[in-house]
């Protein structure tokens, strides 16, 4: 440190106060005030600095990429800003700064004196209101009006005109400058300052204008951004007059030969550079996805709804949304670009956006939970609908993971995996036999077409390959619903019911809340998949089971990182085994059947719901279950191998009794197959682990293939009532 700057420090503590105090008075206050407020203003402690300025709060806007960490699906901020270190930042930007805004700033004491009484004299000559600001005292002033954890009158104290305010930033300089380095202090002031059209900070600045990093900036853009700070409304080149950019620029040019940065020849080259700007706005929320993928952001409002659940960015609601939008966190995201442009493309192929029916999608990572895709055929947007579509093809609510104003749909026969879950969980193998019939009367009471002299009779929707006798593989294989109905019985339906909760069904509605709650004794159709679900929690559901047990939350995110650059361990998986792995092996085994693949035991039998899924994927393992709800509400598919599970559920976000099923039937098997396609393309064919043969076969000795008891035969009425399968 130089003599000069040693000097300057020491008669700063003893000087400053008051010709500042007289350079305010002169220029905005009365002279019989001026000795009063500059006394007391001295009187304060000199060497006192405020927390928010050794550490300061500054918001940063939190970044969110793809799986691959490189491409950018949105931004959440309150302020565009982001830090860089000064070794991230061109010399020739910092040169450009120090020369349009403090000179001296590498040889004062954070405040320049000279500078001081130019301001006082040209105030009192000319009745002007130059402050004589350096970088460190403006670097004070722009934390105190933009630390979000100051109030916003406290915010906007720190830019008011005033001998208080004026001698308040002098004193702060001073300490600042007694602990921080200059490098540091410009390091700070270059990520903090404001240079116009919304970009606080280098960083965001040479992004918004260049569309490039601080670090590659050239001597012109340099120059220009340097010259925004004076006034980034009124020079702004985007948001404001080019030619008084120009100016500015020629301005800092000029500035930087006047200090030997630069010869006049290299300021001449950068002068006659015509103004070329590159100008990119960086997105902010789920509705301002980048690259025009409007798709992605029911991936996103997913994200931003994970994220507030998380204990770890606050303890509210309130606290954890400040943090994602001022937090400065870099998240990579679990979603898979590919994967979600199969997804969506296989959407769009059955219903178009304007189509009143959906197919919402979503994929799963069994083993970690984490969220490769989730599409629909709609624009995440908040953009006008035309008249009487109100939902299409814009909208913002969850349509694929559900929450808000969206319950889910019905899920038809892919719950009755749950009930062939808890079958074997209690000890009933694979090989439990039943003789099917037609219709079969139960003991819960029910009205009208689905009841026998008043209790409940569920049919199967085609008594042909249906009814007979059945084990659990060849059961689920052709989904016939008076076996699973019988084996729920068997079970007890509440324990189906928290089975279903165990892998992660959700119940949104509240009348499905108060049966899971109350009478899950008495639920015998939840068998049938009459309670609401989404695509992604049936996804996670099975996921589980391709996972041999274990059960993983649904994860967004692969690695989040905070603005220091650690890794928080937020985003790692959170896995706990709630199935024994050979009852998921064994459902497993029996969830071959119904894509055309075959059982490790050979028990089939032919007659699966969703064979194309089995000529889709060749010789990849694959295993899965196909669903209608009643009436042909909606029409589902899982899919799924030990690397990916996917789920699709067709029907009419808006009108439940629309028979969505009916012109979707192949549609969705084909469209969650495609997706697995994609998923597993490039992987290697792993193979299912076949169950115990105590699962699968156990003690049972099979009697001859014959029924044992008369279903009630109802035929072609009964299908016709579109009841589950």
């Amino acid at each position: 440190m130089g003599v000069r700057t040693v000097v300057n420090r020491l008669v700063t503590v003893v000087v400053c106060g008051v010709l500042a105090g007289l350079v305010l008075a002169v220029a905005v206050l009365p002279g019989n005030l001026v000795l009063g407020m500059t006394v007391k203003a001295a009187s304060d402690a000199w060497s006192q600095l405020p927390v928010e300025l050794r550490t300061p709060a500054t918001a940063q806007r939190t970044t969110v990429y793809a799986n691959d960490g490189t491409t950018l699906i949105t931004s959440f901020y309150d302020l565009n800003r982001r830090e860089v270190p000064l070794a991230e930042i061109a010399p020739v930007m910092r040169q450009a700064i120090v020369a349009a805004e403090d000179r001296r700033f590498y040889t004062h004491g954070g405040v320049d004196l000279r500078g001081l009484a130019r301001a006082l004299v040209s105030n009192a000559r000319e009745g002007t209101t130059q402050g004589a600001s350096t970088l460190t005292m403006q670097y004070v002033r722009n934390v105190l009006k933009t630390d979000p954890e100051r109030t916003a009158e406290q915010r906007q104290s720190a830019t008011e005109i005033s001998v208080g305010r004026k001698l308040q930033e002098i004193r702060y300089a001073a300490a600042l400058e007694q602990t921080l380095d200059k490098d540091e202090i410009l390091a700070r002031y270059l990520n903090i300052a404001y240079f116009g059209s919304g970009a606080y900070g280098i960083a965001a600045a040479s992004e918004r204008y260049f569309d490039t990093t601080p670090a590659e900036l050239t001597l012109a853009q340099a120059a220009l951004l340097a010259g925004l700070v004076q006034s980034p409304n009124e020079y702004s080149p985007i948001d404001g007059d080019g030619n008084a950019a120009l100016a500015r620029r020629s301005y800092v040019l000029d500035s930087m030969v006047a200090t030997g940065v630069i010869t006049a020849a290299q300021a001449d080259q950068a002068r006659a550079e015509k103004l070329v700007l590159d100008p990119v706005e960086q997105p902010n929320g789920c509705t301002a996805v980048a690259g025009g993928h409007t798709d992605w952001g029911f991936f996103c409002d997913y994200l931003r709804t994970w994220w507030l659940a998380q204990p770890e960015f606050g303890s509210t609601v309130e606290e954890r949304d400040q943090a994602l939008r001022r937090g400065g966190y870099t998240i990579v995201t679990s979603l898979d670009p590919e994967i979600q442009a199969t997804a969506l493309r296989q959407s769009l192929a059955v219903f178009d956006r304007d189509s009143p029916r959906a197919l919402p999608i979503a994929a799963v990572e069994p083993g970690t939970g984490r969220v490769l895709a989730m599409a629909v055929n709609r624009n995440y947007s908040l953009a006008d609908n035309p008249a009487g579509q109100d939902n299409r093809p814009n909208t913002v609510n969850q349509l694929v993971a559900g929450g808000g104003a969206i319950d889910g749909y019905q899920a038809g026969s892919t719950f009755k995996l749950f009930t062939m879950l808890a079958a074997l969980e209690a000890g009933l193998p694979l090989a439990t036999g039943y003789d099917a019939p037609t219709r079969l009367p139960t003991r819960y009471p029910a009205e009208g077409a689905a009841s026998c002299g008043g209790r409940w009779c569920p049919a199967n929707a085609s008594p042909a390959s249906m009814d007979g006798y059945r084990t659990m593989w060849d059961g689920f294989g052709r989904s016939v619903n008076t076996y699973f109905v019988w084996l729920s019985e068997r079970v007890g339906p509440a324990k189906v019911v928290e089975m279903a909760q165990r892998l992660g069904i959700t119940f949104r509605s509240d009348t499905d809340r108060a049966f899971a709650a109350e009478d899950a004794a008495d639920w015998g159709s939840f068998t049938l998949g009459v309670a609401a679900t989404t695509p992604l929690d049936l996804a996670n559901a099975y996921a589980t089971v391709a996972a041999e047990g274990t059960y993983c939350a649904p994860l967004p995110v692969r690695a989040v990182t905070g603005p220091d650059g650690r890794a928080l361990p937020v985003a790692d998986p959170s896995c706990r085994q709630v199935l024994d792995a050979d009852v998921a092996r064994a459902a497993t085994d029996a969830a071959r059947c119904p894509v055309g693949q075959q059982s490790a035991y050979g028990r089939c039998g032919g007659g699966g719901t969703a064979t194309t899924v089995g000529r889709l994927l060749g010789d990849r393992p694959v295993a899965g279950k196909s669903g209608t709800s009643d009436q042909d509400a909606s029409k589902s598919f899982v899919g799924y191998t030990p690397q990916v599970a996917v789920a699709g559920i067709a029907a009419n976000p808006d009108d439940p009794t629309d028979r969505v099923g009916i012109s979707a039937q192949s549609g969705v098997v084909t469209a969650v197959a495609r997706v697995i396609v994609t998923a597993t393309a490039g992987s290697p064919k792993v193979a299912f682990t076949p169950p115990s043969r105590q699962l699968a076969i156990g003690n049972v000795v099979e009697p001859p293939r014959t029924p044992t008891r008369p279903g009630l035969e109802l035929g072609d009425w009964w299908q016709g009532l579109g009841t589950p399968r």
